[in-house]
């Protein structure tokens, strides 16, 4: 680890760095030296030092043509037929994200695979402590310690807006997320998924009131994210009809809300890409009292459906399948059948770690879990339920703890990730995309100097 600004910039002489602008000179030296340029970004305090990490990865990548883009161009190209036949995956990395995103690339560079994204929601941005520049680094880092080359999909999840505080001051809800936006965009987060679903109100009569705050407030988020995409970039935007976890959506649902969307935003705005909807999961699936995890019935017919009329009428990609990282793993081949754009994987990551921690480091985890938040325990949850539910957020609290694993244990959890992924990416069909993502996506290349990363806190 580097202990300072001083002394990381002593011992990278593979660069040549002057003031606000670096240059690698001795590339092999550079990517020998990623593994403790990412150990100073988890465990060293210093913002400042952790500032000239995220610089030095950021135009290492662009000087290795690793370059932070928007899928947008990609999803309008099937939003007009002219490809077909597979599954965009979006991968939540709560926890091992440098581990994680090594292993997708090393399937990437195996299989031909360019559409993949990496994302992280708001609420992990909270309780896994990976702040937008944090989370960008890890990626570039591991493209760059793997060799890929090309266009990287950085993504905001469920960039989601709180119906409660919404309620109370509209202006004050969706002021918070215009600041995170401007983090994630200024991060190279080319790709945003607003979730104003939230909002949908249905008490109300007909279908254009219950989705009128939502596709208001996606249509103020939109306009804001086009004000401050850079030069050259369409950033891919995401809506939301149906909040995870409730009632399955319609085309009904669909229309009302693109029509609403459509009106607010007005000609000289680029629409959303592609829409999320409620197919039958939810997040981090039902947990039994046993700790296992109920059987979910997805209604694929209504994601086929719905997919199609997002294509065929909204010129979008299709529609977003969330909460599907606890369905059993025959259901994984049915998302590229009914043609699905894209499907967001979190939970079973998290749990492959959970899952292969020594049992002295899971005991200290879940005691800290009893300790801390226990106010979260309902009082119909077994122990077993709470833990699972709740395990997620001591991710933030201990990503220390588990970076400095012994190296036979991070290197055992690695393998079982690389496992799953290579098995979610042939599942989902991805296989052979990457001249695909070079014909239909331009690379923007955007120079950063030091002070650029000099505001963040």
């Amino acid at each position: 680890m580097f202990l300072s600004k001083d002394n990381l910039i002593a011992n990278l002489d593979c660069l040549k760095i002057d003031r606000d602008d670096v240059r690698i000179v001795d590339r092999e030296r550079f990517i020998q030296s990623i593994d403790e340029i990412v150990e100073t970004i988890v465990l060293q305090d210093s913002q400042e030092v952790k500032n000239v990490c995220y610089w030095l990865l950021w135009e290492g990548a662009r000087q290795s043509g690793i370059i932070p883009s928007s899928i947008d161009s990609f999803y309008a190209a099937r939003g007009k037929g002219e490809f077909s036949g597979f599954t965009v995956p979006a991968m939540n990395l709560r926890t091992f994200t440098y581990e994680q995103a090594k292993a997708a690339f090393r399937i990437a560079l195996k299989k031909n695979i360019g559409a993949f994204i990496f994302e992280i929601a708001k609420s992990e941005i909270g309780y896994t402590g990976q702040r937008p520049a944090e989370y960008t680094s890890m990626i570039l880092a591991a493209a760059l310690k793997e060799g890929y080359k090309g266009p990287v999909f950085i993504q905001g999840d469920h960039f989601q807006a709180k119906a409660k505080d919404f309620i109370a001051d509209p202006g004050k809800e969706t002021g918070k997320l215009k600041e995170l936006m401007k983090e994630a965009l200024s991060a190279g987060f080319f790709n945003i998924d607003i979730d104003s679903s939230t909002l949908v109100d249905l008490s109300k009569e007909s279908l254009d009131e219950q989705q009128k705050y939502n596709y208001e407030v996606c249509a103020e988020l939109s306009k804001f994210i086009r004000g401050l995409q850079p030069e050259g970039i369409n950033v891919s935007i995401g809506g939301e009809i149906g909040e995870v976890g409730g009632r399955n959506s319609t085309p009904e649902d669909l229309r009302a809300f693109m029509g609403g969307l459509l009106a607010s935003l007005g000609s000289q705005h680029r629409p959303i890409s592609k829409i999320s909807i409620q197919t039958g999961t939810s997040h981090g699936g039902v947990v039994l009292p046993d700790g296992s995890i109920a059987q979910v019935n997805i209604d694929f017919n209504t994601l086929e459906n719905l997919s199609e009329i997002a294509r065929r009428e909204y010129g979008m990609a299709g529609c977003v399948q969330h909460g599907a990282s606890t369905l059993p793993s025959d259901a994984f081949h049915k998302f590229p059948e009914v043609e699905t754009a894209e499907i967001h994987l979190a939970t079973q990551f998290q749990n492959i770690v959970y899952d292969n921690l020594p049992i002295p480091v899971k005991e200290k985890i879940y005691k800290w879990i009893g300790e801390n938040l226990s106010s979260e325990k309902k009082e119909k949850d077994t122990r077993e339920q709470f833990i699972y539910k709740t395990r997620k957020k001591a991710l933030g609290p201990f990503k220390k703890d588990l970076f400095k694993l012994p190296k036979d244990i991070k290197n055992k959890i690695a393998r079982e990730l690389e496992k799953e992924i290579e098995f979610l990416f042939s599942q989902l069909r991805i296989e052979n995309t990457y001249p695909l993502i070079e014909k239909y996506v331009q690379p923007v290349e955007i120079k950063k100097r030091l002070s650029d990363f000099s505001q963040l806190k």
